[in-house]
């Protein structure tokens, strides 16, 4: 891509990330900044990092179906599965399960953005991350460091930039939610292959025992425990 080009590009994603900052984090904006990445070599660089996971391009190459999950169905399954405690974070906390922007599937930019967006609120649950602003950051940095999609790179970076010059009381409790993010992205098996649907009635702890989450954020003051006092225990 010519200089003056990548420029250009690089411009129009600062003004979509200043976007997100300036809605609060509207998921519209967010959804612009992330196609804005679309055919970029970020998302190129992105991609290879999938395939090179085990089982990513074999998931990729048959366009492994973006999640889209029966929240009744789901509410129903025994106390403590991972799709109950899903079901009961989208019930409690009056989501939209849906709540993904459409998209074509065809290429493989396409595919991985729709897997990643729409498995998001589910990595909150594995994770242990709440939905709070400084938990959003924690639970992006996981996919960041284990393939750095370009959206969650960008939005982090803000983030931190932002609270820094801004809000530097913020700063603190950010930087560890993120730290905390990156070494979960680290140490644990990649989110983004996991095959979810194939083990909603699996219990949470074997799906954090499997994967190598041994330091979930849910006890930490940006954890899910610590923003929601009666989610599940």
């Amino acid at each position: 891509m010519p200089r003056f080009q990548e420029s250009l590009q690089a411009l129009r994603q600062l003004r979509h990330v200043i976007n997100v900052g300036r809605s609060g984090g509207d998921l519209d904006r967010v959804a612009d900044l992330v196609d804005s990445f679309l055919d970029t070599p970020q998302m190129e660089a992105c991609i290879a990092r999938f395939r090179a996971l085990p089982g990513g391009s074999a998931m990729m190459d048959e366009r492994y179906p973006p999640l889209q999950p029966d929240i009744e169905r789901l509410a129903q399954l025994p106390h403590g599965s991972l799709g109950q405690r899903y079901a009961s974070l989208i019930l409690r906390l009056r989501y939209d399960p849906e709540f993904f922007r459409p998209r074509a599937t065809d290429s493989d930019g396409q595919w991985l953005t729709q897997r990643i967006a729409t498995t998001h609120d589910l990595h909150h649950v594995v994770s242990g991350f709440s939905t709070t602003p400084v938990g959003e950051s924690g639970v992006l940095a996981i996919t960041a460091t284990q393939i750095g999609f370009p959206a969650y790179v960008s939005l982090n970076h803000a983030a931190q930039i932002s609270s820094f010059r801004l809000d530097v009381n913020r700063f603190s409790a950010l930087s560890a939610s993120i730290s905390h993010g990156v070494a979960m992205g680290w140490g644990a098996a990649p989110f983004c292959t996991a095959r979810w649907e194939e083990g909603w009635e699996l219990p949470l702890q074997l799906w954090r025992e499997r994967l190598g989450v041994t330091n979930p954020a849910d006890a930490a003051p940006y954890g899910l425990s610590a923003s929601t006092p009666a989610a599940d225990p």
